[in-house]
C-alpha cells in the first residue's frame, strides 16, 4: 500500500510540475511526442523480455520433465518467442509511422 501512495504521489507531482516548465503555462501535444515514444517502446521491450523469460523457463521446465518432447517444444518455442518479439518490433513500426 505504501508504494502505491509513493508512486500516486510522484505522478501527481509530476503532472502539476509541467506547467512551471512552460512558457505558455500549458504543455503543447508536440512536447510529449518524445515522451510518448519512450514509454511505449520501453513498456513493449519489457514486456516482451518478460513474456519471453517465461516462455523459454517453462519449455526448460517442461524439458527437464520429458527429454522425450524436445523437437516439439523447441519448434512451439521458436514460433512462440518469434510472435512476442513481432510485438516489439510492430510497436516500433508504429511509433516510427506516428513520428
Amino acid at each position: 500500500m505504501r508504494k502505491l501512495q509513493y508512486l500516486l504521489m510522484t505522478l501527481s507531482a509530476l503532472c502539476l510540475a509541467t506547467p512551471v516548465f512552460a512558457q505558455s503555462g500549458a504543455a503543447s501535444p508536440a512536447s510529449w511526442g518524445p515522451i510518448g515514444v519512450g514509454l511505449g517502446m520501453g513498456l513493449a521491450a519489457g514486456l516482451c523480455g518478460l513474456g519471453q523469460g517465461r516462455a523459454v523457463g517453462s519449455t526448460t521446465e517442461a524439458l527437464a520433465r520429458n527429454p522425450g518432447t524436445r523437437a516439439g517444444l523447441l519448434m512451439f518455442m521458436l514460433i512462440g518467442l518469434a510472435f512476442i518479439e513481432s510485438l516489439t518490433l510492430f510497436t516500433f513500426a508504429m511509433i516510427i509511422i506516428k513520428i
